[in-house]
């Protein structure tokens, strides 16, 4: 086996440096490119490690998939609590969704994006199959609650996974074409087996929930701390969810970072991938390993400047519904035009996302909603191939969010 990931090693070492792929397709792709290196009982003993789901009977009517070169994958993090200390929580009645995102590979697969979905973005969720085997209501509430539904009457991963997508599916017309979810209950072991991973944090870190106190700068973060780092909110920074997505996908880059310097390490990459498949849950159609392999290879020639991450720009419910100080809408028209962008493959980020002069008047925001339509407290919940979570009530403001996007080589620690 240390011959057959050596020479992939040598391999990877000819890679420009600027060269990285995108966690969820993304990291583990990038590793996987190394497990056709081992050969067939090891390639064999992951595949095995992977939770397989057919979801498709489960989606009811998708949106018109205009571009089938393309690929729209859905990353979910399951927020699962079992075998984790109090410290991330504890009493869940069912898991949800901690992490949401949407890697769009173009036809092209000359750049790539990575939007982040906040999880507390109110929306209209469709009617799912829920583990009794009844259907639920169609309602309004925040979007990691598709997963909950899903999974009522007991643990039943893939219903949750089959309503997140039917949810974002009809909330912004985007056709998803396969999904990767991943277990947080599987992560202290792959930071285990890399040895630590570094990260950088701007300012200092007190968190008391998860134990976790780091002065500014790069640190090595041991398994406990990368997973403190990853999932702690409430006491890091403003403690917002926004904040929090920010530092999983710096985090996640440096992951790959990571990996990429234990290539010549083979038990620790067969100790990570080993980790990582018993963690994930992809759909059958994706192909297994060899499907995951074949999707890193298609990213392994995107420069990281060609590799944006951002999250699409939301403003509180509150400024709509008073007294909700919880949960997001998201900003219209900006949010639309970054749907339809996906769904025309077409990049959302040169054109939406450069960066905005402080203190710039703007009224696009307020423009964008009051053409929007009905408002969605009074929409209905209908699954169809354009975005329906659209608010047309914008309170009063004068400036809107920066829309800005990161790309893969940008570092959190340099603004």
């Amino acid at each position: 086996m240390r011959s057959a990931f050596s020479k992939v090693a040598r391999w990877l070492r000819h890679w420009p440096r600027r060269k990285i792929l995108i966690w969820g397709s993304a990291s583990l792709a990038l590793l996987l490119v190394a497990v056709t290196g081992t050969g067939y009982v090891v390639l064999k003993h992951f595949n095995a490690n992977l939770q397989q789901d057919d979801i498709r009977g489960l989606l009811g009517a998708q949106p018109v998939n205009l571009h089938p070169q393309a690929e729209n994958i859905m990353v979910l993090g399951s927020d699962s609590r079992q075998g984790l200390s109090k410290a991330y929580g504890s009493g869940l009645v069912t898991d949800q969704s901690d992490t949401l995102m949407i890697i769009h590979i173009p036809a092209d697969r000359k750049w790539a994006e990575v939007m982040s979905i906040p999880r507390d973005s109110w929306v209209n969720i469709p009617a799912c199959e829920m583990g009794d085997g009844q259907m639920s209501a169609p309602t309004q509430f925040k979007i990691n609650e598709a997963f909950a539904i899903g999974n009522l009457d007991g643990n039943h991963t893939a219903l949750g996974i089959a309503c997140t997508v039917k949810t974002i599916e009809a909330d912004t017309g985007i056709y998803i074409n396969h999904f990767i979810a991943v277990n947080f209950t599987g992560f202290e072991s792959m930071v285990a087996a890399l040895g630590g991973v570094y990260e950088c944090n701007p300012t200092a870190i007190n968190d008391p929930n998860s134990n976790l106190h780091l002065t500014a700068g790069t640190h090595l973060l041991t398994p406990a701390q990368a997973l403190g780092y990853v999932r702690a909110r409430y006491t890091l920074g403003d403690g917002s969810d926004l904040e929090r997505i920010g530092r999983q996908q710096a985090f996640m880059s440096s992951l790959v970072s990571r990996v990429k310097s234990k290539l010549l390490d083979p038990l620790a990459i067969y100790r990570f991938l080993d980790a990582a498949t018993k963690s994930l849950t992809i759909d059958s159609q994706l192909g297994g390993i060899t499907g995951l392999y074949n999707l890193g290879e298609s990213l392994r020639g995107i420069p990281s400047s060609k590799i944006a991450f951002f999250t699409i720009p939301n403003f509180p419910r509150g400024d709509v519904v008073p007294g909700d100080t919880a949960n997001v809408l998201w900003t219209q028209p900006e949010d639309n035009q970054i749907f339809a962008s996906l769904r025309n493959d077409v990049p959302a980020s040169s054109t939406l996302f450069a960066p905005a002069a402080s203190g710039t008047k703007t009224t696009s925001v307020a423009a964008g909603l009051a053409a929007a339509g009905q408002h969605l407290e009074t929409q209905a919940s209908t699954p169809s191939s354009t975005p329906t979570a659209t608010p047309s009530v914008q309170p009063s403001r004068t400036t809107s969010p920066a829309i800005q996007a990161r790309t893969a080589n940008q570092s959190i620690c340099a603004g």
